[in-house]
């Protein structure tokens, strides 16, 4: 029998294979190092919307199939626990399974139950911004739009916030969004496993300490050691799953997503000074650029039995699917003048939050913080651009530039 840190790095050389796959393809590879991408996915989705990129692997564009392969019950997303061959909770799970468990989640997560959090997102924006607004200068994608998300993550989580360093380091050598460049293969499954440990063995720890407390706390963890499932209290295997996957998504979703939106923004003051005429256009603003910039380009999903796509390709059973979330959201079919960004664009059906079944979980939270975090930057800094000379960087998925250097008039 394989050992947890066996599976580990069977499953991460699983991650890379897929990842060494995707980046084969020119088309991919030229989309995920450009910083304006756009124009690349559409000539995808228009000219090949699938396209086999290796043996068993298919990689998917137009709005149509992906809408279709993420609604089929014979279509799985596939992921299991870190360190088991068991489904991780709840992404790995399909079927009634999974529905149980999100209708668990579900109303954790619903618009009116994380609105207050809008002071809490609005002060720490606010504080982060005090920090180097006289300066007339920030990288605002080191500064702001990653800690923001990540503190409002742990503290809704109720951990400490002493522990910020710790989870983004240790969540960007998980996604493979640290300077991995220059590691070997062996090196970044080595770095990757010890990432997964580390994590894995503090929430286990953190979980033993409120264990032993008279009352839950209110906060998440504190909601996970009294919720109920099937009429019992969750496991603690149940209790780490969901929080992985909380921590995964709260520490770089909304980061990516503050990154492009700041950058477009910065590049487009006719468009920004439509949101500082007119704030109430920010949420759908939101949505626009959610669709045009898709932080979070891609996802996986397996066929378990032959699939037959509605562009008329059939995928074999046990082919693994590269999901094109930027390809279907600038797909000519979907979307009329998918280049163009309209802050009023109706209707706007983008997946830029994934579809179907494993829809996400936290995209009311996604949208709050997007939102009041914009209004807090413009009422602060209305006129900003790139810093002169600047290239941007940006990396693959979730695509968010490395580095965003903006000036204004102090």
């Amino acid at each position: 029998m394989s050992t947890p840190q066996e599976l580990m790095h069977a499953q991460f050389a699983q991650v890379f294979k897929i990842a060494a796959l995707a980046w084969g393809d020119p088309a991919v590879a030229a989309a995920r190092a450009s910083a304006s991408p756009q124009q690349t996915y559409v000539d995808m989705t228009t000219e090949c919307p699938v396209k086999q990129l290796g043996d068993g692997m298919f990689r998917l564009t137009s709005m149509a199939d992906i809408v279709a392969v993420t609604r089929n019950h014979d279509v799985v997303q596939g992921t299991t626990y870190l360190g088991s061959d068991r489904p991780a909770i709840p992404l790995g799970l399909d079927g009634p399974l999974h529905k149980q468990y999100r209708h668990m989640l579900d109303p954790v997560f619903t618009a009116k139950r994380i609105e207050p959090l809008g002071a809490q997102v609005r002060q720490l924006a606010n504080e982060l911004i005090d920090g180097f607004i006289a300066k007339g200068e920030c990288d605002a994608f080191q500064d702001w739009c990653e800690p923001l998300p990540s503190i409002i993550f742990l503290s809704i989580m109720g951990l400490p916030l002493d522990q910020y360093e710790n989870f983004h380091g240790f969540k960007n050598l998980i996604l493979g969004n640290a300077n991995v460049a220059a590691m070997t293969p062996e090196e970044r499954l080595a770095r990757s496993t010890e990432a997964v440990v580390w994590i894995q063995s503090y929430f286990n720890s953190n979980l033993d300490e409120r264990e032993q407390e008279a009352a839950p706390r209110d906060d998440m963890i504190g909601w996970l050691l009294s919720a109920e499932f099937d009429g019992r209290r969750l496991s603690r295997t149940e209790m780490l799953d969901i929080l992985g996957l909380l921590m995964i998504a709260g520490l770089d979703t909304v980061a990516a997503s503050l990154g492009c939106f700041l950058s477009f923004l910065a590049s487009h003051p006719d468009q920004r000074q439509r949101l500082l005429d007119d704030p109430t256009l920010t949420r759908s603003a939101i949505e626009e650029l959610m669709r045009y910039e898709s932080p979070v380009t891609e996802g996986t999903r397996v066929a378990k039995a032959d699939i037959d796509l509605p562009s008329g390709v059939r995928v074999p059973a046990g082919s693994w699917m590269l999901i094109s979330w930027s390809g279907a959201n600038v797909d000519p079919a979907a979307f009329v003048d998918p280049l163009t960004v309209d802050f009023e664009r109706k209707p706007n059906p983008h997946i830029g939050f994934a579809s179907g079944f494993h829809r996400c979980l936290g995209s009311h939270l996604a949208r709050l913080e997007l939102s009041v975090a914009l209004n807090v930057w413009h009422e602060r800094i209305p006129h900003y651009r790139i810093a002169e000379g600047t290239e941007l960087v940006y990396s693959g998925n979730p695509r968010a530039p490395h580095h965003l250097p903006l000036v204004w008039s102090a």
